[in-house]
């Protein structure tokens, strides 16, 4: 995994977004909770417009946690038609724009319809470089852990790696998103301040932003007030602000970095 020790930037190279908010969305208009869900799916195209714009180049997103299953039967159902059909109607604008999709979590959980989708998604999109768009679904931080442990007691077991050779590193090539830099920024969108069981091995030294503002309600100028005060904050990675500014001196005067 590509280390965190690199000199601060002002836009960030990896984007984690909780869509948060788009139940409450409906609520508020009295309409189903479907109709905010389908809404949310315009604010995803809005976020990737805007990562592309502005050279984002990894963005991960919050669909669909392994407890979202517990939510009531008819939502679920909505939901995962409301998955397929953007696997169906997407993938092909997605990729003539350079994005590479995958998705991350308990494939399995899913119907055969949804995982050939996905695995055709992946397919067609794998060599595209623009924009890294993974999506979490049936995805929880701590079963990624928990899947990660359980592959390297594999190898032990098997005599392919010993356990003195387990270090960060080697547990960090197992968890998802592992040939990514770990998110420089993540986004929680509807007014809650917790990261909900979301990459919890990858977002270790993550800037957290939270705003009230529901999901489907988020356009560019959201997202920019959040890159903006990304670019405001000193990232200091457990080391003191002296040693930050002596690794990485302030650009000569007139230059644009």
């Amino acid at each position: 995994m590509p280390s965190d020790a690199t000199q601060p930037a002002r836009v960030p190279r990896h984007l984690a977004v909780i869509m948060d908010g788009n139940g409450r969305w409906a609520e508020r208009r009295r309409r189903p909770r479907v109709i905010g869900h389908r809404a949310g799916a315009r604010a995803v195209q809005n976020c990737v417009d805007f990562c592309i714009e502005h050279g984002i180049g990894a963005l991960t997103l919050f669909a669909f946690s392994s407890e979202n299953w517990g939510r009531p039967e008819e939502e679920v159902g909505a939901l995962m038609k409301l998955f397929l059909n953007a696997l169906e109607r997407e993938v092909d604008e997605l990729h003539r724009r350079g994005v590479r999709i995958r998705f991350i979590g308990q494939r399995e959980r899913f119907g055969d319809a949804i995982r050939a989708r996905m695995d055709a998604a992946e397919a067609t999109t794998r060599d595209n470089t623009v924009l890294h768009l993974s999506v979490a679904a049936s995805y929880g931080g701590r079963w990624d852990i928990v899947n990660a442990a359980r592959s390297l007691a594999e190898d032990v077991a098997a005599g392919r790696v010993k356990p003195d050779a387990i270090d960060e590193h080697a547990f960090a090539s197992r968890i998802a998103l592992s040939d990514l830099p770990p998110p420089d920024l993540f986004i929680r969108t509807g007014g809650d301040t917790r990261v909900s069981n979301f990459l919890l091995w990858q977002l270790a030294y993550t800037e957290l932003w939270f705003t009230e503002t529901l999901w489907p309600d988020v356009d560019a100028a959201t997202l920019r007030q959040a890159l903006d005060d990304y670019a405001m904050r000193e990232r200091r990675f457990g080391l003191t602000g002296a040693q930050v500014s002596a690794s990485f001196p302030p650009p000569p005067a007139g230059t644009d970095e």
